[in-house]
């Protein structure tokens, strides 16, 4: 099913994947103030990979924490790539910590703040 473009986030539906319980809370409270239907959270790499593979999913847009204990999320990142989804990579780490062929995407970095979420959800969705 193809998913027409986006003019807002309002409505849309967002994948949440990250292993740090109380940013998964944060983010699903964030996403919803904007008016984001959240999907998820999905806690690890396997668990992501069979979510983005189930074309009843209907994910828009995912927010991937970068290290899922443990483990990179690259391999989502590059299944949401190959159907055309918009992806925002999370991450406490510096750009030492991102390989250099996914530095040119949207990140947010942790700490942030809810405007911050905001501009990098719409970067991802190229609505600015």
């Amino acid at each position: 099913m193809t998913i027409p473009p986006r003019t807002t986030l309002t409505g849309c539906r967002v994948l949440v994947v990250e292993d740090e319980a109380l940013v998964s809370m944060l983010l699903e409270d964030m996403l919803e103030d904007l008016g984001c239907e959240v999907l998820g959270p999905l806690m690890r790499v396997s668990d992501a990979l069979e979510f983005v593979a189930d074309p009843d999913s209907r994910i828009e847009l995912a927010i991937l924490d970068v290290n899922l204990a443990g483990e990179r999320s690259f391999v989502v990142a590059e299944a949401l790539r190959a159907q055309n989804t918009p992806f925002v990579l999370s991450t406490g780490y510096d750009d030492a910590g991102i390989d250099e062929s996914w530095r040119d995407g949207p990140i947010l970095r942790k700490p942030f703040l809810a405007n911050q979420l905001e501009s990098a959800l719409r970067a991802a969705l190229a609505l600015d």
